[in-house]
């Protein structure tokens, strides 16, 4: 019977991962092998505030859940240490946090993998994706590229009101 009793809660881990894996907007997968306990600690710090969900999965219930969501494509790097960091609103926010730590001169986390959006990243993929300006970066970049012609605008409209000003200015010395 404690059999039948594990089993269940292995699909029930299972059936959690995999919404979570359908839901998520962002995921990396790291081999954590040699990482100390500080530096661990201090990432799940820094994971829970900037809403990441981090954990040291096992590969075999993983890759069932994998298979559930419809991401057949992470079986290979299914093998080893691994934990998975997932990002439920900013896709970016995971890959973010996991480079930060894997692209320190002596890192011991290696980037497996990732997801963005349902698709699998490469290695390299999840690097170029930390790499990008956040979303308020992005909005603050095309708030000013938006805000450039009507300033200049503004800018001529002035200059051309303040010409007008001065002349009647001279045009009213020069009647006095």
């Amino acid at each position: 019977m404690a059999n039948a009793k594990v089993l269940e809660q292995k699909k029930a881990i299972v059936s959690e991962l995999s919404e979570k894996l359908k839901t998520a907007s962002g995921a990396v997968f790291v081999d954590y092998t040699g990482t100390n306990v500080a530096n661990d600690t201090e990432m799940r710090r820094k994971a829970r505030a900037a809403g990441v969900e981090y954990a040291v999965v096992k590969n075999t219930l993983t890759r069932f859940a994998a298979n559930d969501a419809g991401l057949a494509g992470l079986d290979p790097i299914l093998n080893g240490p691994t934990a998975l960091a997932l990002s439920f609103g900013d896709p970016v926010a995971a890959a973010k946090l996991i480079n930060e730590y894997a692209s320190k001169k002596d890192a011991t986390i290696v980037i497996k993998a990732g997801v963005v959006e349902g698709k699998i990243i490469d290695p390299a993929g999840v690097t170029a994706l930390a790499e990008l300006p956040s979303k308020d970066q992005l909005y603050g970049m095309l708030a000013g590229v938006l805000q450039a012609p009507i300033r200049g605008l503004a800018t001529v409209l002035q200059a051309n009101i303040s010409g007008l000003a001065r002349a009647l200015n001279a045009v009213v010395e020069q009647k006095q």
